[in-house]
């Protein structure tokens, strides 16, 4: 096991639904649509684990029909067996960490039937971040219906874990609506914090899907102006796309001062 940095060539667009969605009541269902466009994932589990001992389950979404009961159980007391758990506690804080492919063996008979057999689950890929004293575990899993995960889709996975792990994180740490969450990450977090008043509002519609038109009519300004603004404050980013902004607001959401 070794931890993973964000992919450099996986385009940064590919998980905006979920990011966009940090702090909304739909996130656990925008998290699996995402998830199951780019890996056909059929479900999701996120835990939090402390390093006290403690577990919960903070998301279940998917097609598991007992996914609620499985994460009780797990959260309860099946956690402490868990063949990942050595792996996720020796993980560097605020590293994204990618744990080890799936195999049944890898796991006890009991753990097994409850887990595996008796849901219906035949693979597994998981990633995980820690914040402070929580690790946030999240468990993508696919049911007998669907098959293995391809290999082509375990790549897939573990190039958008990072910017999943960290989306997941930031939403259960705080409420915030996109629109806050952006806006504080623009006011404290460099380079984004380096552009003046005007270039932040700009950048921060075009990653709330505003077109340049609706940027203009938002701000009362001409679209001549919105593009000066845009093409200023790509220039003091040293980027020229959208998805290279993205990719900006993705990184430092992953790294550990993005999610306090």
């Amino acid at each position: 096991m070794r931890p993973h940095g964000m992919a450099s060539n996986i385009a940064a667009g590919d998980v905006t639904p979920a990011v966009l969605a940090i702090g909304r009541p739909d996130f656990p269902s925008v998290l699996i649509d995402t998830l199951r466009r780019q890996a056909d994932v059929g479900h999701c589990m996120v835990f939090a684990l402390s390093r006290a001992g403690a577990a919960r389950c903070l998301l279940d979404a998917g097609n598991i029909p007992i996914g609620g009961d499985l994460g009780a159980a797990y959260a309860g007391q099946f956690h402490e067996s868990d063949p990942n758990r050595d792996a996720l506690f020796e993980g560097e804080g605020g590293a994204s960490i990618v744990l080890p492919t799936f195999a049944p063996r890898m796991y006890g008979a009991r753990y097994r039937k409850i887990f595996f057999n008796d849901s219906g689950i035949v693979d597994k890929c998981a990633t995980a971040i820690w914040v402070e004293d929580t690790c946030f575990y999240v468990n993508f899993y696919r049911i007998a219906a669907q098959g293995r995960f391809s290999d082509a889709q375990r790549e897939r996975l573990q190039a958008i874990a990072p910017a999943i792990g960290a989306s997941v994180a930031r939403h259960f740490q705080r409420s915030a609506t996109p629109d806050q969450s952006l806006a504080a990450l623009f006011a404290t977090h460099a380079p984004l914090a380096d552009l003046t008043p005007r270039e932040r509002e700009v950048c921060r519609r075009i990653l709330e899907g505003f077109s340049s038109e609706a940027i203009s009519q938002a701000l009362g300004i001409s679209l001549h102006s919105t593009l000066t603004y845009r093409k200023r404050a790509y220039g003091r980013l040293g980027i020229s796309s959208q998805n290279e902004l993205f990719s900006i607001v993705l990184r430092l959401l992953a790294g550990p001062s993005g999610l306090n």
